[in-house]
Formats: structure tokens, sequence, C-alpha cells
């Protein structure tokens, strides 16, 4: 199990977009369980319907894509790396995730091309015994290029945190900072 804490020292994501609030089991390139506690404080449900909240698909599947990230940074060749993804495949939504629910994400590796750094995952999310959603996941891992800021591989977990700037909330660059040379912005951010 990892708490948010944990979390934090393998993915970039931070408030309000960081979307697992726990790793509740993880068998490292196998599969992972993950979990996102729904209240009714998300910035979302403000315009995602006044009066009827409802979670958006698109954060339900970014939500099982980080819980995925979780799976793919354990392996030891993506170990400090970035997961991004590719694209979807096959994805249903079964059921809306309002506030008050439990978000719980299974995520098994299908296929991966380690010296490409890709693969595919399936990703099935669930409130209580119900399916609101599945499909494929395709991802691209790349070089971190930030490797003493916030994200760190799991085997680095529960060591010293090496103190850097990079790592503080004030020092990120702002949303409209250009791209990192290298950078391929036709992916979306994982």
């Amino acid at each position: 199990m990892l708490d948010i804490d944990q979390i934090h020292e393998i993915l970039p994501h931070r408030y309000p977009f960081l979307l697992v609030d726990r790793i509740l089991e993880l068998e490292p390139g196998k599969h992972v369980i993950g979990l996102k506690n729904v209240t009714c404080n998300e910035e979302f449900f403000q315009g995602h319907f006044p009066g009827l909240p409802v979670m958006p698909g698109v954060l339900i599947i970014e939500a099982m894509a980080q819980v995925g990230g979780v799976l793919l940074l354990s392996l030891a060749e993506y170990s400090g790396k970035i997961a991004f993804f590719a694209g979807v495949d096959k994805v249903k939504f079964r059921q809306s995730v309002v506030p008050g629910d439990q978000l719980i994400t299974e995520a098994e590796m299908v296929r991966i091309w380690p010296s490409r750094g890709m693969g595919i995952l399936r990703c099935v999310g669930r409130v209580g015994d119900k399916v609101v959603a599945e499909g494929e996941l395709k991802f691209v891992v790349k070089d971190n290029p930030n490797p003493d800021g916030v994200t760190r591989s799991i085997g680095a977990i529960g060591r010293s945190p090496v103190a850097s700037p990079a790592s503080s909330p004030a020092s990120s660059p702002p949303a409209s900072a250009p791209p990192a040379a290298g950078d391929d912005r036709s992916t979306t951010g994982q």
C-alpha cells in the first residue's frame, strides 16, 4: 500500500489534478489497485453540473491513467521517468461518479515494449461492485526533464528525500512556459 506522500514521490501530478489518493495493492509491472475519494469539494463539480454534480468522464480516465502510471513506473527500466498518454481504446462509461463515491481503479499490464518505452494497460474503474468505466490506455514513458524534482522511483520510497528547490510548488514553471527541447506536446501528460 502507498499513501499520498509516496504517490507524490512517484507521480508529478499535484492538486487539483492529482486524482489518486492511495494505492491499495501493487504487483510491480503486473497489477495495481488505486483509490480516489470523490468529494463534493472537487473543483470540477462547480461547473459539471450545477445542481447535478457528475465527475467528467475524461477525469475518470485520467484517474485510471494515474493509477496505471504508478504501475508503469514500478518497472526498473522506467525508474524516475514520466508516463504520458499515447491513446485510449475501447473506453466505455457505464455509470456516473458523484460526490461521496470511492473510485477504485484496477490496472493490469496488457503489453509492453520496454525498448520503445511504450505499452498498453487494461483499466477498470468501479464504485462499490459496479463498473463505472473501462478501457485500454496506451502510454509512452519519457525521461524526466527534472530528475531532481518531484518524481522518484518506487525503489526510492522510504529513503530520505533529497532537498531540491525544484520540488517546491512555488518554483514550478508557469503553465504557459515553452516546452523543453525534445518535448512532444502531441501527447498529454498522464
